[in-house]
């Protein structure tokens, strides 16, 4: 197998959904992650094997996540669908018997009154290096926030930042409904935080399926070098092209093919989608060479999928022979 092309790898198995069946087929081995990071998953999608299981239920399923080649995840705070994971200790001593590790999760409740300490604690416990947000929550109404809304909210996470880097955690945060609505002015959100959070106390977390919302990741990962220590990863039919909500302009050019926001969820916030439903990495129309090689320049650290098991298998074998330096 040695010199075959991804391409080449990828017409001979039938495409990622069959890449995992044709290396065991023919006895191949690969280990060309992208940038030589683990490939990661996110454990949102896999929450209803989890629920009330606790302890026992993400024993399964990481030995799953594994058997795949996932070697890293991210998590998820103890409340809600994972409430059942309150201790730290125990968590981390799961993921070391499946030889995992979980430098993230994605913490909720973090500007809730006398919550901090507590999440801090327990991501400490488990060996994290990044405390993570879905969002950082700012008011949305119908798609759209105003520009003291997010001088606002900037402020009071640089401050939250601050304090978690004291404590031996980098405070980062993914993109969904705030992030990835407009200013009432028409400019997109997301590129205005980027001006106004503190880069060494506030990282980002790159959803890619939001990318025909807000924006190629290229475009942020080369213009704002060092910010992006992480990425979520789903198949994008970049192809189909941006989904445009209404007029409005972006705070810096994009390429024409990323310009553009739209979907939303309930309530009226932009929705983080965009992405391939369903599609696995490498079935999908993006140049994934293209994104890790901006990635380093973002500072990619870690990346997870965030998808159903079956389709993370195949991202997970696509990504596998996928070797960007």
């Amino acid at each position: 197998m040695a010199g075959v092309t991804r391409r080449e790898f990828l017409n001979a198995a039938g495409g990622a959904s069959a890449a995992l069946a044709f290396m065991a087929a023919n006895g191949i081995k690969l280990n060309a992650n992208p940038l030589g990071l683990p490939i990661g998953s996110q454990m949102w999608p896999h929450r209803a094997r989890i629920g009330t299981d606790g302890y026992a239920g993400l024993a399964a399923v990481l030995k799953d996540l594994k058997s795949i080649g996932v070697e890293i995840v991210e998590m998820i705070s103890p409340s809600g669908e994972f409430k059942a994971l309150t201790d730290g200790k125990q968590v981390r001593k799961i993921l070391d018997d499946h030889g995992l590790k979980s430098p993230s999760a994605h913490f909720r409740g973090v500007r809730t009154a006398g919550n901090l300490p507590t999440l801090i604690e327990w991501g400490n416990a488990i060996g994290m290096t990044h405390m993570n947000m879905a969002s950082m929550g700012g008011q949305v109404v119908n798609g759209v926030t105003t520009l003291e809304t997010v001088k606002r909210t900037c402020d009071e996470y640089n401050k939250i930042g601050a304090i978690t880097k004291k404590s031996g955690l980098q405070l980062m945060t993914h993109n969904e409904g705030f992030e990835n609505s407009r200013l009432d002015d028409g400019r997109l959100t997301y590129p205005v935080l980027l001006e106004y959070l503190d880069p060494a106390l506030m990282k980002m977390q790159f959803q890619m399926s939001s990318m025909r919302t807000i924006g190629d990741p290229v475009m942020y990962f080369t213009m704002y070098p060092g910010r992006f220590e992480s990425a979520h990863l789903q198949g994008v039919d970049a192809a189909a092209g941006v989904s445009v909500a209404g007029p409005g302009r972006l705070t810096v050019k994009a390429p024409p093919q990323a310009e553009g926001a739209g979907g939303a969820r309930a309530g009226g916030a932009p929705a983080g989608g965009g992405g391939g439903q369903g599609l696995a990495v490498g079935e999908d129309s993006v140049d994934w060479v293209k994104v890790f090689e901006a990635a380093k320049i973002g500072g990619l650290k870690f990346y997870f999928v965030e998808q159903a098991f079956d389709v993370t298998t195949r991202s997970v074998a696509f990504l596998k022979t996928l070797n960007v330096k």
